[in-house]
């Protein structure tokens, strides 16, 4: 479809159940904001949205909906084509990121970028470093100034730390304290809770309240509907660039909510239907595993998963289950212990040969699962082009980019992958598509044993969906799958068999139907007790 085609469709449609409950004037107004991407794809549609003062207010959507798009346009990251941002009762158009911030607006990232060997008040500080009457930099009072706001905002937070040993959650502060420091009043944030443990998350928005009760303003993007309706006062849907709905949280649901971003009904309910399991597929037995400065990360794990089994994983991040995973795909080895798949020893394998017995999904899509930078049927035959003849000339010497192609286009079919075109670098795709990907990648590989460490972190609730009716179409075609997750509501949906990690070890083995929420979580943060 052609961006003026796309912007002349639908223009009259007001948007559904919108709501400006607001007298005051808004702190930010954003009119008929319009931007399209080369070579032709509408990104904002005619989009019109305000935000109050002192308000938190969510925005959620498909993957590609335009959230961070349209947020990147009034950070000043992105520069529209039409339409306009009022702003304090002014019309602005920001150059750059750091006009923003000079005005009072910044953005945390879904990706933090901080300095590891930094501490936490040198990364706070880096770039507006106080100084002394000779331009020396002032550590001292930078410091104490650090120390000052983290007590005033009750972060908890050591100022002194380094922050290459401080957790994610941590580093998250980090990137909010260095608008605070900056004096920034309009907090952007991008999928904040997307890397956090759910343990972790009652804090964050225990932070953010009080950031709103000191008069902070809060746009909050985000996958986790019952998240949104915890947090925001406001949500404002968006479905394919434009806006289909502003509303109260107290005045709608989760349900309507993900109906109105995907245009039609999403089921939370799990799907999974009894089938009995088949012979052992994947086993792992008295696996360890130490690190190169001798802590022990695994300890006698015993795990197996059976043709046509389900088994998720819980665990507080940080207590083994990636150090499973790399052990598992051969990025670590074993101290001690045996790896089998299909009644073969892998123990001792290469990763190629593992690829030839596992399918993994992993939990980083851009870093571990992909390169951005290459196109989509580089991404897309990945594995494949070493494992499957036909994708080559000469016995493997020379790529058949024919092949390469149509094999593509056969996964986008299959998987329902929305792309501009074969040729297009993967970053191009919304996340909910460069999964289906990886994905589909993955599942063609035709594989005993399916790995998937996160397989849904920062999806939209409609790729959520899908992601999972692919995992149980797995299921019933008899593939064994093993699932890291730290949601556990995903786990209780799609599992079978729940295990729970707990400083690197299996602590409970529950078949799900016997297991409850509070149950898996005590476990998760007691261990065997």
């Amino acid at each position: 479809m052609t961006a003026g085609g796309a912007m002349s469709g639908e223009r009259n449609q007001m948007p559904v159940a919108a709501c400006e409950p607001h007298l005051a004037p808004p702190l930010i107004q954003m009119r008929g904001i319009v931007k399209v991407y080369p070579p032709n794809v509408l990104a904002l549609d005619d989009v019109t949205v305000s935000f109050a003062d002192g308000e938190i207010h969510a925005l959620v959507g498909e993957n590609g909906a335009g959230k961070s798009t349209l947020m990147k346009v009034l950070y000043g990251l992105v520069h529209h084509d039409q339409g306009e941002i009022h702003y304090r009762g002014r019309t602005v158009r920001f150059r750059s990121a750091g006009e923003a911030i000079a005005a009072g607006i910044g953005m945390v990232h879904q990706e933090i970028l901080l300095v590891n060997e930094y501490t936490v008040w040198e990364n706070i500080v880096l770039g507006a470093e106080p100084v002394d009457r000779l331009g020396r930099i002032d550590k001292k009072r930078a410091r104490n100034e650090v120390q000052a706001i983290i007590d005033r905002f009750h972060f908890a937070l050591d100022p002194d730390a380094v922050v290459a040993n401080i957790s994610v959650a941590a580093r998250q502060k980090v990137e909010i304290l260095k608008l605070l420091y900056r004096n920034v009043s309009v907090l952007i944030l991008d999928e904040p809770t997307a890397v956090l443990t759910p343990q972790e998350i009652p804090q964050l928005f225990a932070e953010l309240r009080a950031l709103r009760d000191e008069g902070h303003t809060i746009l909050f993007i985000s996958h986790r509907l019952e998240e949104v309706l915890e947090l925001a006062e406001r949500v404002t849907v968006l479905r394919k660039g434009r806006v289909v709905a502003t509303l109260p949280t107290a005045q709608t649901t989760r349900r309507e909510l993900a109906a109105l971003m995907v245009g039609r009904e999403v089921l939370f309910s799990s799907r999974r239907t009894p089938q009995p399991p088949g012979d052992v597929v994947f086993a792992v037995e008295e696996l360890c595993y130490e690190d190169e400065h001798g802590r022990i990360r695994l300890q006698d794990i015993h795990l197996h998963v059976r043709a046509g089994e389900l088994v998720g994983v819980a665990g507080v991040e940080g207590n083994g289950q990636l150090e499973l995973v790399h052990v598992i795909t051969g990025l670590l080895q074993p101290t001690a212990g045996r790896i089998c798949v299909a009644g073969v020893d892998l123990t001792q394998a290469s990763i190629l040969e593992r690829r030839r017995y596992i399918a993994y999904v992993p939990q980083d899509r851009g870093r571990m699962g992909s390169s951005l930078a290459a196109s989509v049927v580089e991404n897309a035959i990945m594995t494949h082009h070493r494992l499957n003849p036909r994708l080559t000339h000469w016995r493997g010497v020379l790529l058949d980019w024919r092949r390469a192609h149509h094999f593509t286009q056969h996964l986008a079919q299959r998987f329902n992958v929305s792309m501009p075109g074969h040729s297009a670098p993967l970053r191009a795709l919304s996340g909910g598509n460069q999964q289906k990907v990886i994905l589909g990648r993955e599942l063609l590989l035709e594989c005993p044993f399916i790995l998937l460490d996160q397989p849904t972190r920062g999806l939209d609730v409609g790729s959520i969906e899908y992601v999972h009716d692919q995992m149980l179409a797995m299921r019933r075609a008899g593939r064994s799958l093993l699932m890291i997750s730290a949601n556990l509501e995903e786990i209780f949906l799609l599992a079978d068999r729940i295990v729970v990690l707990h400083r690197g070890e299996i602590v409970v083995d529950l078949p799900a139907e016997q297991a409850t929420v509070e149950q898996v979580g005590r476990y998760m943060l007691e261990g065997k007790g």
